[in-house]
């Protein structure tokens, strides 16, 4: 492919909504535009990383810390999902750096730690003016957030039925794994509430008409928690589950957090911020060259590696006084792609510098000058991108040496 052909339009300075380098460099290079859509270049860097994909030792899935490309991507992830952890991530995950286990935020395990036992007391009505908040509750009362039920209320979409969950106080409700027992929801409206006998910002699940009641797994082993008198101003201390009331559904339903206690191994959890590199067998390929732009780049620009990158070769001239070097160029672009190597030919009549830059940029393993000086010895000069140094190639040897270099 030529440079020309590709349109490619490379860029000196970082673009100010760059979040991370990676992102800054595929911009910079051409292969995204600052509103994150791919150029022609990076359309052709995404369709060739769709191509691998169909190569039958392209890995059946990303599997946690599998090395994808054999480029040894930080990958995390679980049987389901593969994520690359990168701070402009739209997904959050929790994490454990213990055990590695890893899964959406809404929806990862934890440890729950109860509260000590206690013995029931008996249920007293208290007055609390303006208390519609566990913050103000708690407050009013002078107790913990951890001894308050919190009540939320919902409608199941597929009959109406009117839902009323209690998680205790501290805890924030995963309306995700709510709906894996309950199916699709939607916030109660206040005729709904009122229907059922409750109170909005006093609500408890106690005598309540025609609700489904579900509640957290860590509610029956809490004792003595305050919770609303379904009467506005008024609250209830020392309610108990099972003694004031019951559930049909006692599941998991809290929202994991930072520090939490992992349920494998009991260490504490990180919360990450991520994108998604494959579902099941099914790849995100744009949010994989952005991972392996992350991660393969240097301060000059990228520096991808074969096979993952787009093209294995940047091949460039430098014109000659004495010699037509871009005629040399074209011939041996047209002997690389005759071997199967593929090329990104520079055929701009570009200064030297400017080249030398924006192949860097671009990030292709190999690079190729042809120049006056060398080829009157019969040689052009390769570089690896990672590499400090160059060295002079016999032009007849030069096919037998990037495929030794990128086997």
């Amino acid at each position: 492919m030529k440079y020309r052909d590709l349109q490619i339009q490379t860029q000196r300075e970082a673009p100010n909504n760059a979040r991370t380098e990676g992102f800054s460099f595929l911009v910079r290079a051409g292969y995204l535009t600052r509103e994150n859509l791919p150029t022609k270049l990076g359309e052709y860097a995404i369709h060739h990383l769709r191509n691998l994909s169909n190569d039958p030792s392209f890995p059946p899935a990303l599997a946690p810390g599998a090395s994808v490309f054999h480029l040894s991507l930080p990958t995390i992830g679980n049987d389901r999902e593969t994520f690359f952890p990168v701070a402009s991530g739209s997904i959050e995950i929790i994490h454990c750096p213990s055990c590695k286990y890893t899964e959406r935020i809404e929806l990862a395990r934890f440890t729950k730690l109860p509260l000590p036992a206690e013995d029931e007391m008996p249920i007293e009505k208290v007055l609390t003016p303006d208390c519609n908040t566990i913050e103000a509750l708690a407050n009013f009362l002078d107790i913990l957030k951890e001894k308050t039920a919190k009540a939320l209320m919902y409608t199941r979409v597929s009959d109406n039925k009117f839902v009323f969950v209690v998680v205790r106080g501290d805890m924030q409700l995963s309306e995700a794994k709510l709906k894996q027992y309950i199916g699709d929801i939607r916030p109660a409206t206040i005729d709904e509430i009122e229907r059922s006998g409750a109170a909005a910002g006093y609500a408890s699940p106690i005598r309540l008409k025609d609700a489904l009641i579900v509640v957290d797994d860590l509610i029956p082993q809490s004792q003595n928690l305050v919770a609303g008198a379904n009467e506005t101003g008024y609250h209830l201390k020392n309610t108990n589950y099972g003694r004031d009331y019951s559930a049909e559904i006692v599941a998991d339903l809290i929202q994991a957090k930072a520090g939490d206690n992992c349920f494998n191994c009991g260490n504490p959890l990180s919360v990450l911020s991520a994108i998604i590199l494959a579902s099941d067998k099914e790849y995100n390929f744009e949010n994989l060259l952005l991972a392996l732009a992350e991660t393969h780049h240097d301060a000059k620009g990228l520096t991808l590696p074969h096979p993952a990158a787009a093209f294995d070769v940047y091949l460039m001239h430098i014109p000659g006084k004495e010699m037509d070097t871009r005629a040399k160029a074209e011939e041996m672009y047209d002997s690389l792609q005759s071997a199967g190597i593929s090329v990104l030919f520079d055929d701009r009549d570009e200064r030297a510098g400017v080249k030398f830059n924006d192949a860097d940029l671009i990030g292709c393993p190999l690079r190729i000058t042809v120049g006056e000086k060398g080829l009157k010895d019969g040689m052009v000069e390769l570089k690896l991108r990672i590499a400090k140094g160059n060295q002079l190639v016999l032009v007849d040897e030069i096919i037998e040496k990037i495929k030794s270099v990128l086997t």
